[in-house]
C-alpha cells in the first residue's frame, strides 16, 4: 500500500470514490479540479494505492489562523472504497495526514461530516476527533 499525491490520471478512480459519497456528475470538471488542488501550496490531495488501484482519497487544506499561533487543517473529502473498508486504510491515511499537519505547525484538524454518515462518525471518533458544537453554512 502506498500513500501518494494524487495525479490527474487518478480522476476516474477519485470520481468513483466521490460517487460513493453521493457527489455524482463530476467527471467533466474533476481532472481540472485535481490539477488546481495539486498545484495549490496550501492543499494536499492524497490517494492510497494498493495493487495499482486507488483505494482512498483525502483532500486537506491548511489554513492560517489570525488570532492563534498554530494554523489548522480542514479535511474536505475523505473516502475509502467500500470494498477496502475495515482494512485499516482510513486509519493509516489519517495518521499520515496528522503527522503532515504536525510538521506544518497545525494545532488542530477539523472535518465536517454530514449527520447521516454515522459510520464515518464512528471512524472519526476512533481516530480521536471530537464533536464541535455548531457549523453554519451559507449556500451561494
Amino acid at each position: 500500500m502506498e500513500i501518494r499525491a494524487a495525479i490527474k490520471s487518478d480522476s476516474e478512480a477519485i470520481s468513483a470514490l466521490l460517487d460513493s459519497l453521493g457527489y455524482t456528475g463530476n467527471d467533466s470538471f474533476l481532472p481540472g479540479r485535481i490539477e488546481q488542488l495539486i498545484s495549490h501550496p496550501d492543499e494536499e490531495l492524497l490517494v492510497v494505492v494498493d495493487e495499482r488501484q486507488v483505494k482512498a482519497v483525502i483532500s486537506v487544506h491548511f489554513i492560517p489562523q489570525l488570532a492563534l499561533a498554530g494554523d489548522f487543517a480542514r479535511i474536505s473529502y475523505f473516502c475509502v472504497a467500500d470494498k477496502a473498508r475495515g482494512q485499516g486504510i482510513g486509519a493509516q491515511l489519517d495518521e499520515y495526514v496528522t503527522e503532515l499537519a504536525r510538521r506544518k505547525g497545525v494545532d488542530r484538524i477539523e472535518v465536517h461530516c454530514s449527520s447521516r454518515r454515522t459510520e464515518a462518525h464512528r471512524f472519526y471518533f476512533r481516530q480521536g476527533y471530537e464533536e464541535s458544537p455548531k457549523y453554519l453554512l451559507k449556500m451561494l
